[in-house]
């Protein structure tokens, strides 16, 4: 087979990138064309996604691949999830989508369980309880009476909505559509029953296609804009998650991963949704995959943390990922533990406060420095990411012998061996880009260059260098994990 070209754009809640991927003789080369800034931006109070700026970054990257002659055989997008888009009937858009850091659904869970029991919402869906998930934003809006609502023919979500602009078709795809607490994974259908209590039909839904599927072909004003042919757009794993676990480099299925980045998703694979009493005190997510395979994780949040401290400390000083990594190993270990869950730590305006205040709560010593705040960010992440793989133990007929850490939290050497400290188990590092190779390698998939999950993973072991990472255990981490539950239960 002659080598064959994909490209992909990688839409994260801080950032994008188009990346172009070339498949040759069982390898995956990938190279960015174009990266660019998303950034929430506040209006009248509340917080949104320009997706019009989006919008116009993928015709930027599009315009890149032709202006090098580059003929794609196809091009597919993936992005965060759980946040949407509304489409009046004549399929202009209203409004800018509402961001999930946004406080307007905070309160939305346990009033919306005033009309459908908690129990009955994770029953029908499987997806683990959290305010920024689309059932509890779309009740806010119902709620507060949005006229925006009132007008909505349909529900996007944000690869969808960006689909739409490429192609004019309104679908949806499953691994993203998984994500909105509105979709059954039993029946495979929008729920009715969660979708009616806000006032509205299945009929405000789209149609939900499998990972790989064409959706069409670049609008023709797209195509004399950017220089790009006819150009198929693929539903690829549209949920950046979906996409990363569908990169990991696994064998067989004793193993677990984390897609480490601004959230820290650890989770295992498997052939059908895991709802039951045990996932709902757990509170796990059953989210869509890739062959039909289901995700079953908890989201926790990640490196989010660590972003906003940087954030805080620039204003006097710039502080990198990796010296932060290095210069934590020399602060002390185990003073201070914090619950990276912690509404606190939600979207505070100044993080290192947040988490100061969180300790002085739970009377606790104080980080004094970059390095402390450091070493406690990625001790907590370790003994968090250890708590939810003992969840998972138990709800998983299959043992866990080894942890994949994928995305960009691979790359950091400290949190990789904490994890494994942690957890007791062999940490397998990489690839750093999990994200845009699954993305790229569904693509293939569903344009027949590959043929199963099974070899788009050969792929990527033959193509990315991977780290490992032994545990280095010893008593103190156990103890380091009492504490840690002990501060977090408190």
């Amino acid at each position: 087979m002659a080598a064959k070209s994909f490209l992909a754009f990688d839409l994260g809640a801080s950032s994008g990138r188009s990346i172009l991927g070339v498949l040759d003789a069982g390898r995956l080369s990938i190279r960015e064309l174009s990266r660019f800034p998303n950034e929430m931006i506040e209006i009248s109070g509340h917080l949104h996604w320009n997706i019009a700026q989006l919008y116009q970054e993928l015709k930027r990257g599009l315009a890149a691949c032709a202006a090098e002659s580059i003929a794609p055989e196809s091009i597919a997008l993936d992005t965060w999830g759980v946040d949407f888009g509304l489409l009046a009937a004549d399929g202009s858009l209203l409004g800018l989508p509402y961001a999930y850091r946004d406080s307007r659904h905070q309160t939305a869970p346990e009033e919306f369980f005033r009309l459908v029991p908690r129990r009955r919402v994770y029953e029908l869906t499987g997806i683990q309880i959290m305010p920024i998930n689309t059932l509890f934003q779309l009740y806010a809006l119902a709620r507060d009476e949005s006229p925006l609502l009132k007008a909505a023919d349909r529900v996007l979500m944000i690869p969808d909505l960006l689909n739409y602009f490429l192609t004019g078709e309104k679908k949806s795809e499953f691994t993203i559509a998984s994500t909105s607490q509105l979709y059954n994974p039993r029946t495979r259908a929008w729920e009715s029953d969660l979708l009616s209590p806000l006032g509205l039909s299945t009929a405000i839904m789209p149609e939900v296609l499998e990972p790989g599927t064409v959706i069409g072909g670049l609008r023709e004003p797209i195509r004399r804009e950017t220089g790009l042919g006819e150009t198929p757009v693929v539903a690829t794993a549209s949920h950046d998650t979906g996409s990363a676990v569908a990169a990991a480099p696994a064998e067989g299925q004793g193993w677990a991963y984390i897609s480490s980045g601004t959230w820290s998703l650890v989770g295992i694979e498997s052939d059908q949704p895991i709802i039951n009493n045990q996932a709902l005190e757990a509170n796990v997510t059953n989210e869509g995959g890739v062959g039909r395979t289901f995700r079953v994780l908890k989201n926790v949040t990640g490196l989010w943390l660590l972003q906003e401290c940087r954030r805080a400390w620039a204003r006097e000083r710039s502080y990198s990922y990796e010296e932060l990594a290095r210069t934590a190993l020399d602060a002390p270990a185990f003073r201070s533990f914090i619950d990276p869950d912690d509404p606190a730590f939600v979207n505070p305006p100044d993080m290192p406060e947040a988490i100061r205040r969180y300790c002085e709560r739970t009377r606790q010593p104080q980080p004094q420095s970059p390095a402390g705040f450091a070493r406690c960010i990625f001790e907590c992440l370790a003994l968090k990411s250890r708590t939810v793989l003992d969840q998972l133990r138990g709800l998983s007929p299959k043992p866990i012998e080894v942890v994949h850490i994928i995305g960009g939290g691979s790359q950091n050497e400290t949190l990789c061996q904490f994890t494994a400290n942690a957890a007791a188990l062999p940490v397998i590092a990489g690839p750093m880009e999990a994200t845009a190779i699954g993305n790229l390698l569904v693509q293939a998939i569903g344009l027949g260059f590959l043929s199963s999950l099974a070899e788009l993973r050969q792929v990527v072991r033959q193509s990315f260098p991977l780290k490992p990472y032994q545990p280095q255990q010893d008593a103190s981490w156990d103890a380091a994990y009492q504490r840690f539950r002990e501060v977090t239960a408190a």
